[in-house]
């Protein structure tokens, strides 16, 4: 069953130079980190090893190297004709950090009762049995390879244990009871080390394997995909995080851009204690985007496609000249050369694009020189959101910052005086064109892989070690 917590990918505007930090971060939270290892630990039937811990040997392997004791238990012993753990439960997990850096405690609470049968009484004695196992998660780096997480340190305390008989008996029973808790106190974590955490590293391997598999699955974008390698991996507070690197290739797979960058971490949380978060790199957004929307040519047969916007254009163009309007036949058109692709500028209130285009006007759709062509800039409102689990992009509000007249054969003119006929010509065309780009969004299977519902986006100023941190503001 998912969960509807909601978690964020996060899009990274610089604080710092780009090369200083990843292109992309996953944080895993701890409530991601405990879901998945204790599903790792179901796989691996950790509750049937539990049941299957040798009590009665372990407490003679206990006592074997000390004459005195292994008398005392061989005389107890004498009475019990069977020994075993009739259920078990492991309770909720806890992660926290450790004292040390780049180091997590994981402790693993369990819940057992052992029952015993004697032939000093026909039912069977149950006691309680209560006690934790703990475990370390470090960074370990490799002279040969690449840095891991691994597990180790896994042990169980005596400190740790509780041992409670659930039914009194007789005082023979009692005492007898009583003595099989003592012999058991101090072998019963030596037994739990012993079986249980050779079970817990393999469950910890396969949860690290899967995190590693669900980075590193390929994103489809139309056309290509994105595909994301580990830098290194690190662990801040309670979370872990995966430093990623990352590729774009073109639809026959080649890759047509890298992104390395630096494996120093960011010092980012996850916002509002979200399960988790993607942070991507505002370079890294943006070549994305152009993977999507690539630089081309629009060719617009003005009006046939706007011809209200068509007449006003006519009527600025009399404006400057008025034979040269006249030229202007039911063939009018415009080409549209998007001289950049759009760039994104990420910030607290959200996100605009900028982008460069050359416009020129031909009289008809036979004309090979143009009455002028304008260069101009523009930016749009970029409105990211979530949809059926795919991150959306939409551009909105054209407004055009600056126009440049770079060629004309009718006259030298201000073209500010073009300036709301050429807003409304790209608002209608090539804005529609490029959101038409962006219509099938980018797939998000994490959000869903890790057990999750819904998902949301925030712009954050991520900052590398020794930087300051800023807030962010998060949006559905």
């Amino acid at each position: 069953m998912t969960n509807p917590w909601i978690v964020s990918l996060l899009l990274g505007a610089t604080l710092v130079q780009a090369n200083l930090y990843p292109p992309a971060v996953l944080n895993l939270g701890p409530e991601v980190i405990k879901k998945h290892l204790t599903q790792a630990l179901e796989n691996h039937d950790a509750t049937a090893i539990l049941q299957e811990l040798p009590l009665l040997r372990g407490m003679q392997d206990k006592s074997g190297s000390i004459p005195i004791l292994d008398s005392f238990v061989n005389t107890v012993l004498r009475y019990i004709i069977w020994m075993k753990v009739t259920s078990a439960n492991i309770l909720q997990l806890v992660v926290q950090p450790s004292t040390y850096d780049q180091e997590l405690v994981v402790r693993i609470p369990l819940d057992m009762v052992a029952g015993l049968n004697t032939p000093l009484i026909k039912t069977i004695v149950e006691f309680q049995m209560s006690t934790e196992v703990q475990a370390l998660i470090r960074v370990e780096r490799s002279k040969n390879g690449p840095a891991r997480l691994n597990l180790s340190d896994c042990s169980s305390n005596e400190s740790t244990l509780r041992l409670s008989l659930l039914h009194k008996l007789s005082f023979v029973v009692n005492s007898l009871a009583k003595n099989v808790m003592n012999l058991l106190m101090p072998a019963l974590p030596q037994i739990v080390k012993s079986h249980l955490c050779p079970v817990i590293q393999q469950a910890f391997d396969d949860m690290y394997e899967d995190f590693l598999r669900l980075t590193t699955a390929p994103i489809a974008l139309s056309p290509g995909a994105l595909e994301f390698d580990l830098l290194s991996p690190a662990i801040q507070d309670s979370n872990i995080l995966f430093n990623l690197k990352a590729k774009l290739l073109d639809s026959q797979a080649r890759v047509t851009n890298w992104f390395n960058g630096s494996a120093t971490p960011l010092m980012e949380t996850t916002p509002d204690r979200a399960p988790f978060s993607l942070t991507v790199r505002q370079d890294l957004v943006n070549a994305i985007v152009t993977t999507l929307i690539p630089q081309e040519e629009l060719v617009i047969l003005l009006r046939f496609v706007i011809p209200d916007v068509a007449r006003q254009l006519q009527m600025d163009i009399k404006e400057i000249n008025a034979e040269a309007a006249n030229k202007l036949g039911p063939t009018q058109m415009l080409k549209i050369f998007t001289h950049s692709t759009p760039h994104i500028v990420l910030n607290e209130g959200g996100a605009t694009a900028a982008q460069s285009v050359v416009l020129e006007v031909f009289p008809t759709n036979t004309d090979v020189r143009p009455f002028f062509s304008l260069g101009i800039e523009a930016s749009y409102e970029a409105q990211f959101f979530i949809a059926e689990n795919r991150l959306m992009l939409n551009f909105n509000n054209v407004s055009i910052e600056r126009i440049k007249l770079m060629i004309s054969d009718i006259k030298l003119f201000d073209p500010e005086v073009l300036k709301d006929t050429l807003t409304k010509i790209l608002e209608y065309t090539l804005l529609p064109n490029e959101n038409g780009k962006l219509r099938t969004g980018i797939p998000m299977s994490m959000p869903k892989a890790l057990g999750y519902e819904k998902a949301m986006w925030s712009v954050s100023k991520v900052r590398a070690r020794g930087t300051p941190m800023s807030t962010n503001r998060q949006h559905e």
